[in-house]
């Protein structure tokens, strides 16, 4: 099965980059949608993506970040599916019913397609407000992999949800944003240590990770660390 990143805050040549997250899944799952359409619809295309194909949306969280391409994609493919979450605001709601998608808010790792399922509503925080989250979950032969949108129930606490549920399974790779760009380098060993013991495979932090955050997962992880950018396609 192949991940292909979309959008990201850095981009293989001839791609758009830009402050946000989007990643395709098996070409059918879309996970998040960046800041804003023109490079999502941009770096779709170079990518072949066919969004005819695409089975449904799954939004992490309700940021202006993960969610910017979605409305133009709501206008080109009238009812689609908007996997969302109890916790995201009315208004989100409300323009994703009034862009006439099919909103479902997601119960805990609900299936969105065969192998593919959403943890559900995690609960974080951003300045002093809650902000749930979810990521998603994919089963392939080598393992699961969980994508990330920000993390903001923490990095470690949304890999232990996915542990809890599947405690006999491996995780083969987590990518996403980690949102440790305020962490000290010590809290990120922390973190990293306890990803590590959690027998996390490979990792691939971007996005709101922070450059800093980064190499230290780069350092501790070595060939097991995955740069991550849009355009490029990943084996999962």
């Amino acid at each position: 099965m192949k991940a292909q990143i979309i959008y990201d805050n850095i981009a293989q040549e001839g791609f758009r980059s830009g402050w946000g997250f989007s990643c395709l899944v098996d070409e059918k799952i879309l996970f998040d949608t960046g800041e804003e359409p023109v490079s999502i619809f941009d770096n779709m295309q170079k990518l072949n993506v066919d969004i005819d194909k695409i089975k449904a949306v799954v939004i992490s969280h309700d940021h202006w970040d993960h969610t910017g391409g979605l409305w133009e994609l709501l206008e080109k493919r009238k009812g689609l599916t908007v996997y969302a979450l109890p916790g995201f605001s009315q208004a989100f709601k409300e323009k994703v019913n009034l862009s006439r998608g099919k909103m479902i808010e997601a119960k805990p790792y609900q299936e969105v397609d065969e192998n593919i399922a959403v943890t559900g509503q995690i609960e974080g925080e951003y300045k002093g407000a809650d902000m749930p989250e979810q990521a998603l979950v994919v089963k392939t032969e080598q393992g699961i992999t969980v994508i990330t949108g920000c993390s903001h129930p923490g990095i470690v606490n949304m890999i232990k949800n996915v542990k809890d549920r599947f405690p006999q399974s491996r995780i083969s790779l987590v990518f996403g944003g980690f949102h440790l760009m305020d962490h000290d380098p010590g809290a990120v060993q922390t973190i990293v240590t306890a990803i590590k013991d959690m027998g996390v495979e490979k990792v691939g932090p971007t996005h709101c990770t922070g450059h800093e955050a980064e190499k230290v997962f780069e350092k501790e992880f070595v060939d097991n660390y995955i740069t991550i950018e849009a355009g490029k396609v990943l084996d999962i």
